[in-house]
């Protein structure tokens, strides 16, 4: 039986059809979401365990804050991620600490992880209304292994990251206004609203998709006014949904911090515990139109830092560019032939619909482009990318299908080349033992005193939290934002060190605590130059260990100058599988640092003046000073860059993406008078050279 393209049906009635013996499709739906989940769990026991960085520095640290008040004890204990929305991150700190094996966790979350492959065949299915059930279910599961083998998707199943999960409520709410177009009704629009306020609310990088999802609004109704009836019972759902799901954490971002997006728009709130500057990652964007509009065929390249950190080459995106033109071709030939001519049948596509999900995700990828360019926050448009290849695929090789088979073949084929060859798959992974997630060996004494831990860098190791004292606190002083005694963070830290005296202790990556000459790290030197602006100082003789076995090395960024400066250290331990933090005792210290603070005036002097000579690398400006070693260095948060003053001499250099040292000469040359730069971005590249003086 063919069903009828446009028949209305009523949103109940759907879903009791939906589950009703009587409806063919049944069984096969069924079929393909059990394929999908045991797909699933297929790749993440391949995969093995995934232990990224931003698991161990903040994914599981998010949960705990959100199930556990720590606005008391804890102060940016996970860097500027701290304050994110973290109840996504609420479902992973459950698993993690409810008992089960690494493997059972892990496999619950590739189970729902699987559900945006359900929702893609969904999808497909209303895109192909028409025709016989065997070519619907066809078309529907061809789009499913379209979206399955996106590098992305494949990396996060049965990970830590939310950005699936939040994907499946923006692909739930674009399936939703989707049908809502082929069969008009409100309560289609509303749910449909509510699902992308609540992924909004909980992950803000998926407003692009709702923004985007207007365009689809826009084509539920065929008049001016109905459109604007569905426009405006869209904004009010996604808006009051977005404001009921947001509003508890808000709140309290509110009442701390007088931001209740903190520390996101604080040029809009602006919290004096934060930069003020307009905050935007360039790690991803597009330096340029050209480079934008070449960003399909870029990414076919194998190689990392392109769309995401990992190397994920991905096909689709190019293949869907390709049949565009191919579209557009025929469209042209049929205007400049005669009346009669071309003549096409009947298609199963419904055309409608395909232009509204192509508009809305031309609408969508401009936009993510625009505001972050990075493909983890793109998931739910990648699933929609899959149904439009292969609708695109039936449209331009209406009439051809052995054709239209062979391209589709080739192009599974190409990706599924990719996978093999090209694809990183794990941040950092460990693999299947039997064992916990974390297996965390702390001291008794760590485990029962109530201490203030200072970490020191950009590694917060905010996953011990849940692991140590209930009454411990925890402050990351060195990370992307470093803490200072001055300014508002002053008072908040001055407090907690208070609460806590004499219990505060340092926690760094390493075995133990290493004198200077053994060149290891953490070294007394290094501990000592990152506390000192707190008053403290290291006790080398009272330090414990904690052990993480199956915890791998992760991935750690140095900076090497040509004299060896910042080479990285040796780490017992993590060689055989099994990771250690020492934390330290700290004291007061009563040395006269004037000589210290004055070399960081300097610094801040001339850091300012660089920064004032090329604004658009080194920003949010006038961020603190922290202390690496010998290093006096801004980290920028927009850009990735680092500066520093060291040695008489100014340089930068973005870890990232593994550039090599760029010198902008002189502290005294700086200190005598503001210098020029030319500077900018090409490629995804930092660039900046030192110009003549004006009139030498």
């Amino acid at each position: 039986m063919t069903p009828s393209r446009g028949a209305p049906a009523a949103p109940i009635g759907g879903i009791i059809r939906f589950f009703a013996r009587g409806d063919p499709l049944t069984p096969g739906r069924l079929a393909v979401y059990l394929a999908c989940t045991a797909l699933a769990l297929a790749i993440n026991y391949q995969l093995g365990k995934e232990m990224a960085w931003d698991t161990l520095n903040y994914h599981l640290y998010a949960g705990f804050s959100a199930v556990h008040d720590r606005f008391g004890q804890d102060y940016f204990p996970a860097g500027m991620q701290s304050y994110l929305n973290p109840y996504a991150n609420v479902p992973f700190y459950l698993l993690v600490t409810s008992g089960l094996s690494a493997l059972q966790a892990a496999s619950l979350l590739a189970v729902a992880h699987s559900i945006i492959l359900w929702l893609t065949f969904e999808l497909a299915l209303t895109v192909y209304p028409s025709g016989t059930l065997r070519r619907r279910v066809t078309f529907a599961v061809c789009a499913v292994a379209l979206a399955a083998v996106n590098p992305i998707l494949l990396q996060q199943i049965g990970s830590s990251f939310a950005d699936i999960t939040t994907a499946e409520l923006v692909l739930a709410g674009w399936l939703l206004l989707a049908t809502a177009i082929r069969a008009p009704h409100p309560t289609r629009v509303i749910l449909g609203a509510m699902l992308i306020g609540a992924a909004v609310a909980l992950k803000l990088t998926n407003a692009v998709h709702a923004v985007a999802a207007v365009v689809l609004v826009l084509m539920v109704s065929r008049s001016l006014l109905g459109r604007l009836r569905s426009v405006a019972i869209y904004v009010v759902a996604s808006g009051l949904t977005f404001s009921i799901v947001a509003a508890p954490w808000s709140y309290r971002l509110e009442r701390r911090f007088g931001n209740p997006f903190f520390p996101l728009l604080n040029s809009v709130f602006r919290s004096p515990e934060f930069t003020t500057e307009p905050l935007r990652h360039f790690r991803f964007i597009p330096s340029s139109l050209g480079e934008a509009l070449w960003r399909p065929f870029s990414m076919l390249d194998p190689v990392s830092m392109i769309h995401e950190e990992l190397r994920a080459p991905d096909l689709r995106y190019a293949v869907l560019v390709g049949l565009l033109c191919l579209l557009a071709v025929q469209w042209l030939r049929a205007q400049l032939s005669p009346p009669g001519e071309l003549r096409r049948g009947e298609s199963p596509i419904d055309e409608r619909l395909l232009a509204a999900l192509g508009c809305a995700f031309a609408v969508d990828w401009a936009a993510w482009l625009y505001v972050s360019g990075n493909s983890r926050y793109f998931l739910p448009m990648a699933c929609v990318a899959a149904v439009l290849v292969l609708a695109l695929a039936f449209r331009v090789f209406e009439g051809r299908p052995k054709l239209r088979n062979y391209v589709l073949a080739l192009v599974f084929a190409a990706q599924g080349l990719q996978l093999w060859l090209g694809t990183d798959f794990r941040w950092n992974s460990a693999p299947w033992d039997g064992a916990k997630w974390f297996e965390v060996k702390v001291p008794p004494r760590l485990a029962t005193e109530s201490s203030l831990y200072l970490t020191l860098g950009m590694e917060s190791n905010s996953f011990i939290a849940p692991y140590l004292s209930p009454e411990a606190g925890l402050v990351n002083i060195g990370g992307a934002y470093p803490l200072t005694m001055n300014g508002a963070n002053g008072p908040r830290v001055a407090a907690l060190l208070g609460r806590f005296a004499p219990r505060v202790r340092f926690l760094a990556l390493g075995k133990r605590l290493y004198s200077d000459g053994e060149q290891r790290f953490p070294s007394v030197s290094f501990v000592n130059g990152a506390v000192a602006r707190f008053g403290l100082r290291v006790q080398p003789n009272d330090c414990a260990t904690i052990a993480v076995p199956g915890l791998p090395p992760g991935l750690e960024t140095f900076v090497v100058s040509a004299s060896g400066e910042g080479a990285p250290p040796v780490q017992e331990g993590r060689a055989e599988n099994t990771t250690y933090l020492v934390s330290c005792v700290l004291a007061r210290d009563d040395t006269d640092h004037s000589a210290e603070i004055a070399r960081q005036q300097v610094a801040d002097r001339v850091l300012d003046r660089v920064e004032d000579a090329c604004p658009q690398l080194f920003q949010p400006r006038r961020l603190p000073i922290d202390l690496r070693g010998n290093r006096l260095q801004r980290s920028y948060i927009n850009t990735d860059l680092m500066a520093w003053v060291s040695h008489g001499q100014v340089n930068f250099v973005d870890p990232s993406r593994g550039d090599d040292l760029v010198a902008l000469g002189s502290v005294s040359d700086w200190l005598r008078a503001p210098r020029r730069l030319a500077c900018g971005r090409h490629d995804g590249h930092y660039f900046a050279r030192l110009l003549p003086a004006r009139g030498g």
